[in-house]
C-alpha cells in the first residue's frame, strides 16, 4: 500500500468474541491502526491479547461487530490477498523440521504468482540473516529465529504486522535488537505495527499504547497518558510505582509487592 494511504490499515467497530454465551473474551472492541503506527498492546495474561490480535488477522472470526482491512471488510478477502496485507507472528514460534533459513524465508512468495521486487536475499540482508542463509532454523537463537520469520514478512510485503510478544523469552540484547529492526520497518517502509507485550518499562517507549482489561479497552494513546498509575493498577490489579530517573525517563518500580 501507498504511503500516501491516508484512512486506517486496520479498524475494528464494536467486536465482540465469545467461545460461549456466558463468557465473552472480547467485549465491544472499537479502535485503529494507521499507516505506519507501532501500537503497543499491554494486559495482563488472560486479558485478551491474543485473541485481538487473532481476530485482527483473520484467523478468528468475530462473533459481533465489524473488522475491515485497507477499507474493506477482512473477511472478503482471499487468503492469498490478504496474505499480501498483513502478517500475523503467533506467540510460540517453535518450528522442529529442517528448514534452511533461505527456505523459511522463501515461504513469503506463498502470495505471489509473480515474484515481488525485493529478493529472498535482500529480506535476509535487511534482519543482519545473509551470512546464515543455509543454517538450520534449529540452529538459531531465539532473536535470530524471530529476524527469520521477519525477513519472510519482507518478501511477503505485508504493510501491517501483528505481533503476539515477540519478545518473550529473549534475553535483553535480542530484545533492543528486534525493537530497533521493527522501528526501522516502520520508519523506513511505513508499515503498521501492532505489538502484545507485557513489559510496562518496554510499553512506556512506545509512541501509542491500548491497555486491555477483561477483553475491553481500558485507554488508548500516549504512554505517559494511558499508563497512569491509576489504570495500571487497574489492569494488572497490583501496587506499583511511576518514577522518574536523573536524566528524565520513566520507568515502573513495584517493589512494595515484595
Amino acid at each position: 500500500m501507498s504511503s500516501a494511504y491516508s484512512a486506517p490499515v486496520l479498524e475494528l467497530e464494536r467486536v465482540g468474541f465469545t467461545y460461549s454465551p456466558d463468557k465473552k473474551i472480547v467485549d465491544n472492541l472499537t479502535f485503529s491502526a494507521g499507516n505506519g503506527e507501532f501500537i503497543g498492546l499491554l494486559g495482563a495474561n488472560g486479558s485478551g491479547k491474543s485473541t485481538i490480535l487473532k481476530l485482527a488477522s483473520g484467523i478468528l472470526k468475530p462473533s459481533e461487530g465489524s473488522i475491515t482491512l485497507w477499507g474493506k471488510p477482512l473477511q472478503s478477502y482471499r487468503n492469498k490477498d490478504r496474505a499480501k496485507l498483513l502478517s500475523y507472528f503467533p506467540q510460540l514460534l517453535d518450528i522442529n523440521v529442517p528448514f534452511r533459513v533461505r527456505d523459511l524465508v522463501s515461504m513469503g512468495l506463498y502470495p505471489y504468482d509473480i515474484p515481488p521486487r525485493i529478493t529472498a536475499d535482500e529480506a535476509m540482508e535487511a534482519v543482519g540473516l545473509k551470512e546464515k542463509a543455509e543454517s538450520y532454523i534449529t540452529n538459531l537463537s531465539g532473536g535470530e529465529r524471530r529476524r527469520a520469520f521477519i525477513a519472510m514478512t519482507l518478501l511477503q510485503g505485508a504493510g501491517l504486522l501483528l505481533l503476539d510478544e515477540p519478545l518473550a523469552n529473549l534475553d535483553i540484547k535480542y530484545q533492543i535488537e528486534l525493537l530497533r529492526l521493527l522501528k526501522e520497518l516502520k520508519d523506513n517502509k511505513n508499515i503498521s505495527i501492532i505489538m502484545a507485550l507485557h513489559d510496562i518499562n518496554i510499553a512506556l517507549r512506545f509512541e501509542k499504547v491500548m491497555l486491555i482489561k477483561g477483553g475491553r479497552i481500558l485507554g488508548i494513546g500516549k504512554p505517559v497518558t494511558v499508563l497512569s498509575k491509576e489504570m495500571l493498577e487497574e489492569a494488572f490489579d497490583v501496587s506499583i510505582e511511576i518514577r522518574r530517573s536523573e536524566t528524565g525517563g520513566t520507568y515502573i518500580g513495584n517493589e512494595k509487592n515484595f
